[in-house]
């Protein structure tokens, strides 16, 4: 017997509302540096978009494989947006915050006179709005035009006194997704006679652990060979600078997502990147996993044929 029944409707109210975020602000204000950094929290940025067209813009699917249709969206309009006019966007705005399905915010990004002038003098580019005349004028006018929408907007930043990673954490803290993005995390073991990792954050080196290398039988072998991590732990340094550099991590790793830091690369170094490097970076890749966090291992110089090489070249000291 079939259930012809019909399926019961989804309310309304168990679909959360969609954050729609308006991003403007005085041109020189870091409106450029905001929607980046938006757009690296989760939400869809779309830069210089006609206010016009947002209705449509809604009823549109995003093309991003990692957004899905209730993704948040960022969009980013100023003085240069074509058919730009406050009033307009004031009463557009107000219509959309009007839905139910929709959370509108308004951003505006302001910064003070003489410093937009050191930043045009700094970049020497004219001020859309001053023609032939100074900057000055430019900005002036600008502001002028844009009052109606500082006054109105939910959010103000103003970012005079700014570097550009103060407005990025800024908008981390003002418009952060409930949970912040994990940073990714790689942790590596290279040997020091072959370079440091250009891209590493923070490097250790391991070179003043005993050497399994001067053990014959332990010479072919790596770090990932218990025998060989067996040696090294039997170090009376060895406990001690693990504890130490674990908590380092641990103390550091929160602090760098909570900057907003996407990468994070850890690396640890011996002479010939084979044995102390590689247990390492094994046992510090194990205790971050156990902490919670997802990080990557990789061994950089554990298939190099000139090991040996190098291990006799630096002598039994290193």
């Amino acid at each position: 017997m079939t259930d012809d029944s019909p399926a019961e409707a989804v309310p309304a109210h168990a679909v959360p509302p969609q954050r729609i975020l308006l991003v403007t602000g005085v041109l020189g204000a870091g409106k450029t540096t905001a929607m980046r950094a938006l757009e690296d929290l989760g939400w869809e940025a779309i830069d210089n978009f006609p206010i016009r067209l947002l209705d449509r813009l809604l009823e549109t699917a995003p093309t991003h494989a990692r957004l899905d249709a209730g993704a948040p969206i960022a969009i980013g309009f100023d003085t240069r947006t074509r058919g730009f006019d406050p009033r307009t966007i004031i009463d557009r705005v107000k219509l959309l915050s009007a839905r139910p399905d929709l959370t509108v915010t308004t951003l505006f990004l302001d910064c003070g006179g003489a410093e937009l002038q050191r930043r045009y003098n700094e970049t020497r580019r004219p001020h859309p709005m001053s023609e032939d005349k100074p900057a000055e004028s430019g900005i002036a006018a600008e502001r002028e035009l844009l009052e109606p929408l500082r006054r109105w907007a939910d959010v103000v930043l103003t970012t005079t006194d700014f570097t550009t990673n103060d407005l990025q954490q800024a908008i981390r803290d003002h418009f952060r997704q409930d949970t912040p993005p994990r940073a990714v995390i790689t942790v590596s073991s290279f040997g020091f006679s072959r370079g440091t990792p250009p891209l590493a954050d923070l490097v250790f080196d391991m070179r003043f652990l005993a050497n399994p290398y001067w053990d014959e039988t332990l010479r072919p072998m790596t770090g990932r060979d218990a025998v060989v991590g067996d040696y090294i732990r039997r170090d009376a340094a060895f406990d001690e600078a693990f504890a130490r550099i674990r908590d380092l991590l641990l103390l550091l790793l929160p602090r760098f997502e909570a900057q907003g830091k996407a990468y994070v690369n850890i690396a640890f170094g011996c002479t010939g990147g084979k044995h102390r490097s590689v247990f390492m970076a094994e046992q510090i890749a194990s205790a971050l996993r156990e902490a919670g966090f997802s990080p990557t291992l990789l061994h950089r110089n554990l298939g190099s044929r000139a090991a040996d090489l190098v291990e006799l070249g630096g002598g039994r000291t290193r």
